[in-house]
């Protein structure tokens, strides 16, 4: 099949200057309107007295693993996260398919990484493998494959070059995932960009990967793109779990998507054997909202 995203792809360098600075879909654009509120529903509303992100994580400065992950996915799932999260983007795959039927999956995607906090004072936030599992399910979304994570990169509107921090054991503090976050919103108020804008290459995705079968208690990790659409990092299961550090962040893909404009289920196209091919690697996924269930369970 002729795909339409190809992941690791090169640009040529006039192209790549214009592609940092527009969309890089060039068919058609689906309606935003197609990933408006309603698939959002299941998030519950912020409250007025919730913490800003500042405070949240000056209070979990001393947690680390598993004891942060706790703090942040509660702040999460009730509620306290910015709302410009809320406004889905919509990232399309394109193919033809062996019977010769083009067609188009439409995906609706937070348009970037989880964080805590509001509009005006919030930070993005990894987390370990369980706990992001348990917040993308209870909003009703689904984690990333690294081929939607690849797309999501691939039509951002814009892309941040990846700020690799030095390599030490505090890495996963709660001090350098700060340092880190304020050096992508630096980027992004360089660039004169909105966060409610898709943007992708500030962090690697935690992704859903059948590899995970095969070695339980690991977390699959995946992206951390370059502008010229080469990943740093390469699917890895080589950290347990409960691991995160600065580098990781959380996406989320909604459980509705659109198969040539119609909503269908998310998890229904993955366990298709023909158009899992647009959205996986992995081959079909009978049960994925399951999977991803056993993940934190």
């Amino acid at each position: 099949m002729k795909r339409t995203v190809r992941p690791g792809r090169a640009f040529p360098a006039a192209a790549l200057a214009l592609a940092m600075a527009l969309p890089a879909f060039s068919l058609a654009s689906p309606s935003a309107q197609s990933c408006s509120n309603p698939l959002t529903d299941a998030i519950p509303a912020r409250l007025a007295d919730a913490a800003p992100g500042s405070r949240v994580m000056g209070e979990a400065s001393a947690l680390s693993g598993t004891e942060r992950d706790a703090v942040l996915a509660g702040h999460l799932l009730a509620g306290n996260l910015p709302s410009y999260l809320r406004r889905l983007k919509p990232v399309s795959i394109d193919d033809t398919l062996a019977d010769g039927r083009r067609v188009r999956i439409t995906l609706c995607v937070t348009p970037g990484y989880l964080a805590v906090g509001d509009d005006a004072d919030f930070v993005r936030v990894p987390m370990g493998l369980a706990a992001a599992a348990r917040v993308a399910d209870g909003f009703g979304f689904l984690l990333p494959t690294t081929r939607m994570v690849d797309a999501i990169h691939d039509q951002a509107a814009v892309r941040l070059r990846p700020s690799p921090m030095k390599p030490t054991d505090r890495m996963t503090s709660t001090d350098y995932l700060m340092r880190h976050n304020r050096t992508v919103e630096d980027q992004r108020a360089r660039a004169g960009r909105s966060p409610a804008d898709l943007t992708a290459g500030q962090k690697k995705d935690v992704v859903l990967s059948k590899r995970l079968l095969a070695k339980p208690g690991r977390v699959a990790i995946y992206g951390w793109h370059r502008p010229n659409g080469v990943p740093i990092q390469p699917l890895s299961t080589v950290h347990g779990a409960g691991y995160s550090d600065y580098s990781h962040g959380v996406r989320l893909v909604s459980g509705t998507a659109y198969l040539d404009g119609e909503p269908r289920s998310l998890a229904d196209m993955m366990r298709d054997d023909t158009l899992v091919a647009l959205l996986s690697d992995d081959g079909p996924m009978d049960d994925v909202r399951g999977f991803q269930a056993s993940l934190f369970r």
